[in-house]
């Protein structure tokens, strides 16, 4: 069995059977759909919306090579520069050439899973350049020398107290401190770290192609704080984020307020078209914007998977998600977690490796129905299942056990043993499989077959 197999595997029972996780992963996520109706509430028409929103980014992704030259050609005659990175490798160097060129030594970032994806902070600190994440969350994650874990709130698996303990035990603030004590510490600490930062590194939320803007957003004024003081501005981009116009943003931004946080608006909304002007007072002397493949022109080349690059990283999904909700982010082993994790990551990272996270699905279709963008997640799950088939992923062992299954479904009389031999069969062959913490499923006395036969159905 490969290795990311056997950790999730682990760490999915861990967190499985861990009750104090459940209590507070539900307690989370339960206080997110209280909200959810009360931002669905302001669209006259949420399906119509929801509608629209898909129609646009399918627009975008079958014109992607024109909207991205455009976002280029606007964005450079506004005093940008935009740099194209194959993979995560060289997204990273990007960002060290950079900052070598303007004797960066101390850099904040702003809360971006891209980021996350190309390992940007380890390599930051392996080349001696301070990173501090500016987001709470985020650097409680770091705090902790940790990873998100969900798309929008980076500690979801975390209480009032856990959060309390962490700063007690790295500041000595009170182990009962409140979050409002907590957050006034962070506050405080960061406003140095923005005024005598070299770099500001950000991720974007849209691309806007017909004025060659960036858009982000944030609730805590961290990004604008990240983009204003410091005298370079990075920001990071995956292609998919581009949309073709700046008026889409009226449509795309009350659907990640609402999806993302339940909230109407997301608080702070900025739109980034280059370095501060002549007549400006605030923001960078510098900025760029990398535009990061690393995989996504090859879920664009597959008309089945081309659909999961309509994804606005609204982190719906792993809310609704049955299986998210009991195992949690951590599990998963890569960056995106959830079900829009189980449609990329295997299609960006490898079959092979992680083909095993569209297993962990049950279909039950929650994810395609909360999507803002009417994503077929669930049907995208399956058809990474066949894609493993079809490139022969599967183990030896595995197809064997298939193979036999079929046999013995399509056999009557193996259908027709006396139930005692079916349940030696399961105990002695699947109590493994099935998990020591799972009752194994009651035979009954007579096949449907026979009941039938016998007038009893």
């Amino acid at each position: 069995m490969r290795a990311p197999i056997k950790t999730f595997l682990r760490e999915a029972e861990q967190r499985a059977f861990d009750p104090k996780h459940r209590r507070t992963l539900n307690f989370n996520i339960g206080q997110y759909n209280q909200k959810v109706p009360q931002g669905k509430a302001q669209f006259g028409d949420l399906e119509k919306a929801r509608a629209l929103a898909k129609n646009v980014k399918w627009h975008a992704m079958e014109n992607l090579e024109r909207y991205l030259l455009q976002f280029e050609e606007r964005f450079t005659a506004n005093g940008g520069k935009v740099i194209w990175a194959e993979n995560a490798e060289e997204a990273a160097a990007a960002v060290l050439r950079i900052a070598e060129e303007h004797g960066v030594s101390h850099a904040v970032k702003s809360k971006s899973m891209v980021t996350e994806e190309i390992h940007l902070n380890a390599a930051l600190e392996k080349a001696g350049i301070e990173v501090l994440e500016t987001d709470l969350g985020e650097y409680i994650v770091q705090l902790e020398d940790s990873r998100p874990y969900h798309i929008i709130t980076p500690i979801m698996h975390k209480s009032k107290e856990d959060v309390a303990a962490l700063f007690h035990e790295k500041f000595g603030l009170p182990s009962d401190a409140t979050p409002e004590t907590v957050a006034g510490f962070v506050r405080n600490l960061l406003r140095e770290k923005y005024r005598t930062a070299g770099l500001g590194i950000t991720g974007c939320n849209f691309l806007v192609a017909d004025t060659g803007g960036v858009g982000l957003t944030e609730n805590e004024g961290n990004g604008r704080l990240s983009t204003t003081f410091p005298k370079v501005h990075v920001a990071i981009s995956g292609i998919e984020k581009i949309i073709p116009s700046i008026h889409h943003l009226e449509l795309f931004w009350p659907l990640l307020g609402t999806f993302g946080t339940g909230q109407k608006l997301t608080v702070y909304n900025s739109i980034f078209h280059g370095p501060r002007r002549a007549d400006e007072h605030d923001g960078p002397e510098a900025m760029y914007v990398i535009l990061l493949d690393n995989g996504r022109t090859d879920i664009l080349a597959n008309p089945r998977q081309r659909e999961s690059l309509y994804c606005i990283r609204c982190g719906a999904c792993l809310n609704a998600c049955p299986v998210y909700r009991n195992i949690g982010g951590h599990a998963y082993g890569s960056t995106y977690s959830g079900p829009i994790g189980k449609v990329i990551t295997p299609n960006l990272s490898g079959l092979t490796e992680f083909g095993h996270l569209s297993d962990a699905s049950s279909l039950c279709g929650a994810c395609t129905e909360t999507c803002p963008v009417n994503i077929r997640l669930h049907e995208l799950i399956l058809d990474n299942r066949h894609e493993e088939v079809l490139q022969h992923v599967k183990t030896p062992m595995e197809k064997r056990i298939w193979s036999l299954w079929r046999r013995a479904m399509l056999n009557r009389a193996f259908m027709n043993v006396p139930s005692f031999l079916k349940r030696f069969f399961l105990r002695y062959f699947f109590r493994g499989a099935w998990g020591e913490r799972r009752q194994l499923p009651e035979i009954e006395k007579a096949s449907f077959n026979k009941l039938w036969r016998n007038g009893a159905v």
